[in-house]
């Protein structure tokens, strides 16, 4: 018997950042939505105890061992529901690595759910997303999917109400970018300044709850695109080539270095895939939409 759960990336339609708190986060305003590219976690019985294994794109980037979010989220359930995790956890990856997309903690919930599911705990949400968030500000997210406003570390949610289907267009870059990396130089950036405490845009609300691409694009933000600009200069020329191709917005992907676009309709996001391939700023394009259902057995 096997478990297979889909799960979808994220893009941030607005990411507001705040100071440096004393336990080195930073407290967020972090309005998710889930789009259309999605990994696949299977969860097997496993005699030889956990096992991590990984296939698709960027699969050699991916670790296999218990630093995995997969095998983390496993040894979590195991622990608290005390059991063996003898399982044997195989990732089917389509969603970029170390982009900003969120992969990993779709792993980290995918192989939640799956494990649930194959061991047959019975957990409720609440004590689902109680682990999800002891693994990583963006796990619950992954869990839930739709579109959320995330607070704290991002990881306190309240879902949104979306009006209609959102068409991006995201841009792979040529390298990766680490997390913790952008978020130290958001703060060098923000040395000697006051940093306002993250609100969520009202306005921007309200243009997902109409579903309407034109106000969206007016309210896209992201606190920390400036600091991902200064450690990859290069995405500037992505996301020029982006806006000069029709998107209605452009915007680094959380903390990047995946680039995301907001285009009016499935044509236009067509037109901008295909100037982003001819560009040569970037490695890999994919087109997308949302909201997407979060993490779900197949």
């Amino acid at each position: 018997m096997s478990v297979t759960v889909r799960v979808p990336a994220k893009v941030n339609v607005q990411l507001a950042v705040g100071a440096a708190r004393p336990d080195g986060f930073h407290d967020l305003a972090n309005v998710f939505l889930a789009v259309g590219l999605h990994d696949e976690v299977t969860a097997t019985p496993s005699a030889g105890g956990l096992r991590v294994t990984c296939a698709g794109p960027d699969a050699a980037e991916v670790p296999l061992d218990r630093t995995n979010l997969a095998a983390r989220a496993a040894l979590a359930l195991a622990e608290r529901y005390g059991r063996d995790a003898d399982v044997h956890l195989h990732i089917a990856k389509d969603i970029p690595v170390a982009g900003g997309m969120a992969g990993g903690s779709a792993d980290g919930a995918g192989a939640l759910l799956a494990c649930d599911a194959l061991w047959g705990t019975g957990a409720s949400r609440r004590e689902l997303l109680d682990i999800c968030a002891g693994l990583g500000s963006d796990v619950p997210f992954a869990l839930v999917g739709g579109a959320a406003l995330g607070i704290g570390r991002g990881e306190r949610l309240t879902e949104l109400e979306v009006g209609g289907t959102f068409h991006w267009v995201f841009a792979m870059a040529r390298r990766g970018l680490s997390t913790p990396a952008v978020f130290r130089e958001f703060d060098r950036l923000a040395e000697g300044r006051d940093v306002p405490a993250p609100v969520a845009s009202q306005d921007l609300l309200d243009a997902l709850a109409k579903g309407d691409p034109e106000a969206l694009a007016a309210t896209v933000s992201n606190d920390l695109q400036p600091a991902a600009l200064s450690l990859f200069p290069e995405l500037a020329d992505t996301l020029a080539a982006g806006r000069g191709a029709g998107a209605l917005a452009a915007l680094v992907s959380g903390s990047g270095p995946t680039t995301a676009f907001l285009a009016r309709d499935t044509e236009t996001a067509e037109v901008i895939a295909g100037a982003l391939r001819a560009s040569g700023t970037c490695r890999a394009v994919r087109v997308a939409s949302g909201p997407m259902p979060g993490a779900t057995v197949l």
